[in-house]
């Protein structure tokens, strides 16, 4: 399990560890954090929908000049001062008595930990070979299911207690991860700063093909929200399966990836390569569209069995899909731009996820088998779309033929 989640010794070992103890307090946070605001802090739901939509937005704008900054003053000193500040941000949360405090706070925190997070890929792109990036996140997303689910873990038995103090201590023990994490970060080799060039400060913004690429990629991984918010409604309302079958599509979900993404990195290096991956993805996750069509209506044995069935299948799609879009986004990125071309690639993902939940839900809970085969046609056309859209952005680089650029041979 360790070769499967950790990479050799190194600084790729390094990344993996530190971001394992992030991830460790992000899975607790995540878990509890909803059900905190609304029984320990009695904000309404409406009241935690404002401050999560008002987080993502604020995350929206602040993805690009993050990246950056990182590119500008250097991935180590950002991811850092990132923490350092989530930390005291999050321990406050112990203290917040309203509404206004509490939307103040998480905010700014959801800031800090996308900065901190946009820094990281600036910091793999310096410290890592070209040709070993794409493996180093299978390994780093391999470990952070690890860790999430034991972050999980402990928040059921902090919601098993269910007392004011235990959810307090959870939320200082995700401070104390931030903290732990800005500190490890400091073991970092330092990477020096990279000079700013004349013209437009976001020269991302003027790279059309990266950003149709973020456009398509950002749609394309969407898919995720499937497991986690349209499934577990497919389940309850059109299926003859128990309740619980979500959480063992999770659990399944978790298990393959940890098992598979390592595997499923091979061969993403190079753009042109890394596309086909996508593709392949997307081919894999449409089939698991069409499978899960197939369990409306059915009984409670059949219902499980494609319910399996699908996630299996959507998990090999989620892993060479990831795989694919790493490969591409670090391949079409300059390297003087790192961070901020990553920086605005996530803002095409949490764009994906923010749109995503309710078209799906309408198209699947409305229409049944129907609206699950129109998300499959989506998912083939966007995966289909990728090769061509890596394909506009190769040829654009070697007619730039700037220095710095990954070309289509890696």
């Amino acid at each position: 399990m360790l070769t499967r989640v950790l990479p050799p010794p190194g600084p790729a070992r390094l990344i993996t560890g530190i971001t394992m103890v992030l991830t460790l307090g992000q899975g607790l946070w995540m878990a509890i954090n909803a059900i905190y605001a609304v029984a320990i802090l009695h904000l309404t739901p409406a009241q935690l929908g404002i401050s999560v939509s008002s987080a993502a937005a604020l995350v929206l704008v602040c993805s690009t000049p993050f990246g950056y900054l990182a590119d500008r003053a250097g991935p180590r000193e950002v991811q850092v001062w990132a923490y350092l500040i989530a930390t005291p941000l999050t321990a406050a949360l112990v203290l917040v008595d309203g509404f206004v405090s509490y939307l103040v706070m998480t905010s700014i925190q959801a800031v800090a930990y996308r900065a901190g997070r946009s820094a990281r890929k600036a910091m793999i792109a310096a410290l890592i070979p070209a040709e070993d990036r794409v493996r180093l996140l299978a390994y780093v997303r391999a470990a952070s299911n690890v860790s999430v689910s034991i972050g999980a873990g402990l928040a059921g038995l902090v919601l098993a207690v269910g007392s004011k103090p235990a959810y307090q201590a959870a939320v200082l023990f995700t401070a104390g991860c931030f903290l732990a994490t800005a500190l490890l970060t400091l073991l970092e080799r330092h990477v020096p700063p990279v000079p700013a060039k004349k013209g437009l400060a976001f020269s991302v913004l003027r790279d059309r093909p990266f950003l149709a690429f973020t456009a398509v990629d950002g749609l394309l991984s969407s898919h995720a929200v499937l497991l986690d918010v349209i499934l577990p409604l497919w389940v309850l309302h059109h299926t003859g399966a128990p309740r619980w079958m979500s959480a063992v599509i999770l659990i399944l979900n978790t298990i393959l990836v940890v098992a598979l993404q390592t595997k499923a990195a091979r061969g993403a290096d190079a753009p042109a390569a890394a596309a086909k991956a996508s593709m392949q993805g997307a081919a894999c996750v449409t089939v698991a569209c069409l499978v899960f069509a197939l369990s409306g209506g059915t009984g409670t044995v059949l219902a499980c069995t494609v319910l399996l069935l699908g996630a299996a299948v959507h998990a090999f799609g989620e892993v060479r899909q990831a795989a694919g879009s790493w490969g591409v986004a670090f391949g079409l990125a300059p390297d003087d731009a790192q961070g901020q071309y990553h920086g605005t690639h996530a803002m095409g993902i949490d764009l994906g996820k923010m749109i995503a939940p309710a078209i799906f839900a309408w198209l699947v809970l409305e229409y049944g088998a129907a609206g699950w085969i129109v998300l499959a046609v989506a998912f083939a056309v966007l995966g289909a779309a990728t090769p061509a859209v890596v394909a506009w952005g190769l040829r654009k680089d070697s007619e730039r033929a700037e220095p710095g650029r990954i070309t289509a041979a890696g």
